[in-house]
């Protein structure tokens, strides 16, 4: 892994912590997941996507935040 991912990885981690010291749920996949499983996950998957959803309360405040892997799909062109 590169100097400049470590440093990315670890930005990503304590922005989760951050997300989890407030109360909010972080799922990947469906599934209850800590920001060292999502973080971890990334640096396993590197070439794979994960879109964040941010779902929200009545507040409008963050409740939840999950990730979904996201798979490319290749079109050929005729």
């Amino acid at each position: 892994m590169k100097e400049y991912g470590k440093r990315e990885f670890r930005k990503l981690f304590k922005e989760l912590s951050g997300y989890e010291k407030k109360g909010v749920g972080m799922w990947m996949d469906g599934l209850p997941a800590s920001p060292m499983q999502i973080v971890q996950a990334h640096i396993m998957r590197e070439d794979t996507v994960y879109m964040r959803d941010y779902v929200l309360n009545d507040k409008g405040d963050i409740k939840d935040l999950c990730f979904h892997d996201v798979k490319e799909k290749i079109v050929k062109k005729k």
